[in-house]
């Protein structure tokens, strides 16, 4: 790793983890954020997430990406921006691998189904069952619940995307056991991951939309920042047909993103005479540092108001996502009338009090894979899901 700014989070300066690890134990020589990122990359909830939506639901196809694929891909554009920055390479990677974890089956429409079903027990937001799972739900050690990671690791999964003025009661609880400040601004690590999913997203989904048919160059072109980059692509390859040149597109767009955010929170540590301030400094700036330039900013927005039209918006993913609503619904009626359909472990430890009952079938629930609640569905409804449907 390259030396470290003296915004950057350092590891001998971690405020540590909530349980004590005295050690003793041979396993390489790794400090505490390295340490992070292999917790996160050997958990369960990550290798789940290999078949968990990005873009499309149970998609047929090999070459779409999923939720593991596009975390690795937000690792890679993140952990280059660092070390450009000169932040902490493994911190930032941590974050950046974690951020889904905490996503249920189906994407957006699976959360906004768990939503619903835990109105009445203080709701459900992905964010916070992030950390509720890794902090909680995913034991692989014999001392403590949860992986135990460090608190720059926490607070960063927390208010990466900025302050959390009111955390829900998953933040709530996790916060209480090992206060992380939710009120402030999150170190830059945390402020670059979040803005590397960004980046990610924006231009990969253009890629799958574009393999699956539903959006097409032509409409892409309507978009100035896509249409500007995509005369450039063409003026260095005359001679190649479109459909050899739209990786290139991506790759461009990827990289006018990436360096329009080191210029511009470059410039806005000069500015604000953070360039040699302390990470503790960062999180009392009071803003966020990372940033996009008005400029970039606005043709972002541009981008994502188009995707949502065009691909999230489109109506054979919002039949799809009617479909996951459903699923998703009829487990928790089913599981909250019968735990045990849950399987032994998880209908042993279900209560019968509220909210406990409910947030524990949630949790079940939103461990699951979309194949796995396609699957767990069809066993107890059979096919009543597509004559519904149909």
């Amino acid at each position: 790793m390259s030396r470290l700014a003296p915004f950057a989070c350092d590891p001998a300066r971690s405020r540590g983890r909530q349980h004590a690890e005295p050690g003793g134990e041979a396993r390489g020589p790794r400090d505490i954020f390295q340490r992070d990122r292999d917790r996160i990359i050997h958990s369960i909830s990550f290798r789940r997430l290999r078949h968990k939506t990005q873009v499309f639901i149970a998609p047929d196809g090999d070459h779409y990406r999923v939720r593991l694929t596009h975390s690795l891909e937000v690792a890679q554009i993140g952990r280059t921006i660092a070390r450009v920055l000169g932040l902490n390479e493994d911190l930032t990677e941590a974050l950046c691998l974690a951020h889904d974890i905490g996503h249920p089956p189906f994407g957006h429409s699976g959360e906004d189904a768990l939503e619903e079903a835990l109105t009445p027990y203080g709701g459900f937001d992905h964010n916070a069952h992030c950390l509720r799972t890794l902090s909680l739900l995913e034991s692989a050690y014999p001392r403590f619940q949860g992986l135990n990671l460090s608190w720059e690791m926490l607070e960063g999964l927390a208010k990466h995307n900025g302050p959390v003025t009111a955390p829900n009661w998953a933040m709530r609880e996790v916060d209480a056991a090992f206060p992380l400040e939710l009120t402030s601004w999150p170190s830059l690590e945390a402020q670059i991951s979040a803005l590397s999913d960004d980046i990610a997203y924006d231009n990969h989904d253009i890629d799958d939309g574009l393999r699956a048919g539903i959006l097409s160059l032509e409409q892409l072109l309507e978009v100035p920042f896509v249409q500007r980059c995509w005369h450039q692509v063409v003026a260095r390859h005359p001679d190649l047909p479109a459909d050899r040149l739209v990786r290139e597109l991506i790759r461009d767009q990827i990289g006018l993103m990436v360096n329009d955010l080191l210029e511009t929170t470059q410039a806005n540590l000069r500015t604000l005479g953070l360039e040699k301030a302390s990470v503790e400094d960062i999180r009392a700036a009071g803003q966020p540092i990372a940033a996009f330039s008005d400029a970039m900013r606005e043709d972002e927005r541009t981008l994502k108001r188009f995707m949502y039209a065009n691909l999230y918006h489109h109506p054979l993913q919002l039949a799809a996502a009617d479909r996951a609503r459903i699923i998703v619904t009829d487990l928790f009626a089913a599981y909250h009338e019968d735990p045990s359909l849950m399987g032994s472990a998880w209908d042993a430890s279900c209560v019968t009090d509220e909210p406990d009952r409910s947030r524990h079938i949630a949790d079940y629930i939103a461990g699951m894979t979309d194949r796995f609640a396609e699957s767990a569905h069809r066993a107890i409804y059979g096919d009543k899901l597509d004559r519904r449907l149909t």
